[in-house]
């Protein structure tokens, strides 16, 4: 018979309005509790993470959803996406409503870099949401030499 795995509790703080979508998100899928749903968004994750840490060479978006109350938040943005211009293709604002911005950054790269990119975006303080999305499909080279 299998040793079944053991588990560890942890503790989490989340803002009310993130609580009322999760308790909805499990009660529309059908988890048995917000542990069930939980662990399921944290093993996705997981395993797309340890897809993305090799140095094949993909291309991208990192969409990030972030305040622009925040101070010198675009201006760190910004500085990060210059630190790795080999990388980052283009990015597109749009404004959206209530001084918040949605950014789509178009990157091309090893994955394990694209990954290193989008974590340090994404945990910039004031950042409200961030993702990663990869293909291996990429850009042809933009620039040839002759």
């Amino acid at each position: 018979m299998p040793k079944k795995e053991t588990t560890e509790r942890i503790s989490m703080t989340l803002p009310k309005s993130t609580l009322q979508q999760l308790d909805k998100m499990v009660e529309t899928r059908g988890y048995a509790n917000r542990s069930q749903g939980i662990t399921e968004i944290i093993n996705r994750e997981l395993v797309q993470h340890s897809q993305q840490m090799d140095d094949t060479v993909m291309a991208g978006t990192i969409t990030l959803f972030y305040a622009q109350t925040r101070n010198n938040l675009a201006g760190r943005l910004a500085q990060i996406q210059r630190d790795y211009v080999a990388e980052v293709i283009s990015s597109l604002h749009v404004q959206l409503e209530n001084n918040h911005t949605m950014e789509v950054i178009l990157v091309q790269g090893p994955a394990v870099k694209l990954r290193q990119i989008a974590d340090e975006l994404i945990t910039c303080k004031g950042v409200k949401n961030g993702s990663l999305n990869l293909t291996t499909t990429i850009l042809p080279p933009l620039h040839q030499k002759k």
